[in-house]
């Protein structure tokens, strides 16, 4: 399916997985609105990928985990764009503990930014979808929430969560002609796995964000009468 000047909101697009995924369908000639709480790396990339490739790029700042404030970000951009054929939930953070160590504040702040902000941005986005009858929504959870691991209670119930959210609005929404596509990567070279301490490895074997950028593109170019529902990727041959 042919991507050009269709539109494009990104949540978390500052940074890792999200910046890659702006960049990919920006080469596809995809318009974007582009979300992250910094806005110094919004602006960056704004001028960055309208330069490029010449596409247009609006930004807005915005917590994914403040409802009014994602709320304000989905509005101002639709009315920019004029349309929003994609939505991309990748926002995340993510910290390791034991249960029983973790701040119950720091576990709920896990949640309301991987889960809730999806839930709110979603839930700003999907009526212009249903309007305009098409759509695609990719929600970027993790392999994490397909498996639970030790230290890891917070992350893997807020992936789990998204991968579960993922599959019940796909079966509210497909008759509206909307896909609903839940990638889960396993371990990627990003800032956040850098912070926590895991094991990202040799560049040249370890998975990249373009390597789940790519594979957002490609669930994208099928033609509208199909979707992949959930696809994990993993890293070939792991240090």
């Amino acid at each position: 399916m042919e991507l050009k000047n269709q539109t494009a909101v990104i949540t978390g697009a500052g940074k890792g997985i999200g910046r890659s995924i702006a960049e990919a369908l920006a080469a596809e000639g995809v318009h974007l609105g582009l979300i992250a709480r910094t806005a110094s790396d919004l602006e960056t990339l704004r001028t960055e990928l309208s330069d490029k490739y010449g596409v247009n790029v609006f930004v807005h700042a915005a917590d994914v985990s403040i409802r009014t404030e994602i709320e304000n970000a989905v509005q101002a951009l639709h009315e920019r764009l004029g349309a929003i054929d994609i939505l991309i939930n990748n926002a995340g953070i993510g910290s390791f503990g034991k249960l029983v160590e973790m701040d119950p504040d720091e576990w709920e702040r896990i949640i309301r930014v991987n889960l809730m902000g999806a839930y709110y941005t979603t839930r700003a986005a999907l009526p212009f979808m249903i309007e305009q009858n098409s759509g695609n929504i990719l929600n970027v959870a993790s392999t994490a929430g397909e498996r639970g691991f030790a230290t890891g209670s917070a992350y893997c119930a807020s992936k789990a969560g998204l991968i579960a959210m993922g599959e019940a609005v796909m079966q509210e929404v497909r008759k509206s002609n909307i896909r609903v596509v839940t990638l889960n990567p396993s371990t990627v070279n990003t800032e956040l796995s850098i912070q926590n301490n895991l094991p990202v490895g040799d560049e040249d074997r370890m998975m990249q964000p373009e390597d789940v950028a790519d594979l957002a593109v490609a669930t994208l170019k099928l033609p509208a009468r199909v979707f992949v529902k959930s696809a994990s990727i993993w890293t070939t041959n792991p240090q």
